[in-house]
Formats: C-alpha cells, structure tokens, sequence
C-alpha cells in the first residue's frame, strides 16, 4: 500500500502534477484536412486543464503517418501555430500537457497518403483491418516494408515532430508503441518478418523504439519522454508469439532510461482479460519501478485502487473526459458523470466535442 490517492499532488520526471487522473489521447478527427487542428480544438483541451496531465489525441509524424480522415498533424510551421494556442490555452488553465507522436504505419490507405502512395510498414504484410476515408471504412491497403534507408527516415521525421511540438510549447511527448501502428509492428512478430537487424529477435524488433527515444532526446530531456505500450493488444490485426519475453525486455531496458513515464493498454474497453492474461502482466509489470501510467476501462473506484495499492502511480481516463471535462472535480465530490455520445466521438463540430456541461 502507497497510501496514495487519485487526488493527491505526483511528481512525474521533473514536473509536478496536481493530480493523478490523467487525459488519454482521444482520436477525435476534427482536423482540417492538412492535418492543422482547428479553433475549436482549444476550446476542447482547455475545457479539460484540469487533468493531472492532458496526453493529446495521436498526432501523425509526416503526412506518410497518416491513417484517417481528419486526425491532426504535428510536422510544420501550420500544425505549430495552431497547436501552440492550443498549449497556451492549456496552460492558461493550470494544465500540462504532452504531444503523442504517431505513425500508423500499415493502418492507412493510399487516398490518405501523398500521391496515392502505399502505406509503410515493418514488413509487406497487409492488415485484415479498416480505416476511416472520405469514403467511409474501408480496408487497409497492401503497405511496403522500410528499408533501412527508410526507417533512418521515419525516426528523423519523429525528431521534427518532437522540434515542432516543443516550438508548439507542449511539456513533453510520448512517443506511440501500441495498438498496433507502426511502432507495434515492428514489435510484433506476427507482423515483423524481416531478418535484418530490425527483425528476428526481440532485441531486433526493438531496436526502433530506443532509436527513436535516443534521438527525441536531442530535443526534448528523456524526463519529458513518455512511451505508450499495449501487451495485450489484438486491435488492428497484431498479436506476439511470447508477449510476455517481449515486454518483460521492453519494460526492464525502458526502466533504466529515467524516462517521465510508460504508460499501458492493460485492457481495451469491453474485454475481459483470462487469469493467465492477468497474472503475465503482473509479472512484467515488475519490471518497470519508474513512473508508471495504467489505462485500460478504468473507473474512480479501480482507479483509487491501482494507485493506492502502488500497481499505477496515475490512472489515464479515456471516455469519462470526452464527456465530463471536469472529471478530477466529479471523481473527487463522487458526482454523477455525463453519458458520452457515441455518435459524436469521431468528427463533426461542437456537438459532443466541447457541448457537454461541467459542473455548476
């Protein structure tokens, strides 16, 4: 027992936080279609400054990044000016918050990307899943696997995200390994064919996580570094052969960096997680003693319990702020919450983006 609570003050890295309810990123497609967010996007983050810390919607590294209508970008001069209001909004209510940097990799399709390209990946292999055109869903296109030449390329283009996104004034990054983008798929052996030296062994599939958080280091200290893995993530067509040696080594090799955090996928809203499930995350949980952020269909109630029990030093909240900006005030006066509204999670305007009522 830690004898925390969700509402006690944390220091993360070298910053402090107020609280321990975090903002997950939220995928919310309000951007305009060069991937600049719009006005009303800091109207939306302000609205939330009360988080411990706001972790942004995932924001693409290049416009090859890109696997949906309307999601923003966070590589030039455009996308800066705009986030900057946006960071000074947040500010401006106490808040802190971090750009997550995105590549969605094989989760693409060719009338997203420019000149109709493929989407890129770890290996050719395409996803049995979808994405989200002008058209409506439609399945991923066939992706072409970086060479080497094109994975220096990638992690250059997250290191003009990072610049951007600290010319932008945000606090820090993370630095996006889960839910089965391009990071993940090269983790992922179900994915990763290739026998270079970004294949094969777990240290080999690895290899462009640490690259990429070496060179983001150039911009932003690693204390403002965080990472966003999902071990038992399944959604977009990804699962590992032995997740547990793949994140157990993942997590030990993170844990000696000092980063400001790792932050997990433990579960995704509507599943159920096997006791083996539970107990190989228990285990490779122990491998990380740093700063650690659990996600995954979290209540107040197991929330409390995670951080006072020492499993989760903060608790991100996904859903529960799309609809209650205010959510550290209701979990703490243990209010009633707003219902979110479904139909309004991906694009559109104000309705059920910046519409629903904090308390009075």
């Amino acid at each position: 027992m830690t004898n925390q609570s969700l509402f006690n003050p944390a220091t993360m890295g070298d910053l402090s936080l107020p609280n321990r309810i975090l903002m997950a990123p939220l995928t919310r497609n309000r951007a305009q279609s060069d991937g600049t967010p719009k006005k009303i996007t800091e109207t939306y983050y302000h609205q939330r400054a009360s988080a411990g810390l706001i972790i942004t919607e995932a924001t693409q590294v290049s416009d090859l990044g890109k696997g949906y209508l309307d999601t923003p970008g966070i590589y030039n001069q455009s996308h800066a000016d705009a986030w900057r209001d946006i960071t000074t909004a947040v500010h401006s209510g106490g808040g802190r918050i971090f750009s997550q940097l995105w590549h969605v990799g094989r989760i693409s399709h060719t009338s997203l990307l420019p000149e109709g390209q493929n989407p890129v990946s770890s290996s050719n292999k395409q996803a049995n899943a979808q994405t989200f055109t002008a058209e409506g869903f439609v399945d991923c296109s066939p992706p072409v696997a970086l060479d080497v030449e094109g994975i220096k390329s990638t992690i250059a283009d997250f290191v003009t995200a990072a610049q951007t996104a600290k010319d932008a004034g945000f606090d820090g990054v993370e630095i996006h390994a889960a839910n089965g983008y391009l990071l993940d798929q090269f983790l992922s052996d179900s994915v990763n064919d290739r026998t270079d030296e970004y294949g094969g062994s777990v240290e080999n599939r690895s290899r462009i996580v640490f690259e990429i958080i070496d060179a983001v280091s150039e911009v932003f200290p690693k204390s403002r570094i965080g990472v966003r893995l999902s071990p038992l993530g399944q959604f977009n067509d990804m699962g590992d052969s032995d997740p547990e040696k793949l994140f157990s080594y993942l997590y030990a090799k993170l844990d000696k960096l000092n980063l400001a955090y790792l932050h997990v996928v433990e579960k995704f809203p509507g599943s159920d997680m096997s006791s083996e499930e539970e107990a190989m995350m228990s285990r490779i949980r122990k491998h990380y003693t740093g700063f650690y952020i659990a996600n995954g269909d979290y209540d107040r109630e197991r929330a409390e319990k995670a951080v006072a029990e020492g499993h989760a030093h903060a608790v991100s909240f996904g859903r529960p702020f799309i609809a209650n900006p205010d959510l550290p005030e209701r979990y703490r006066i243990n209010s009633d919450l707003n219902e979110p509204n479904q139909q309004t999670f991906y694009g559109g305007g104000e309705e059920g983006y910046t519409d629903y009522p904090a308390l009075n």
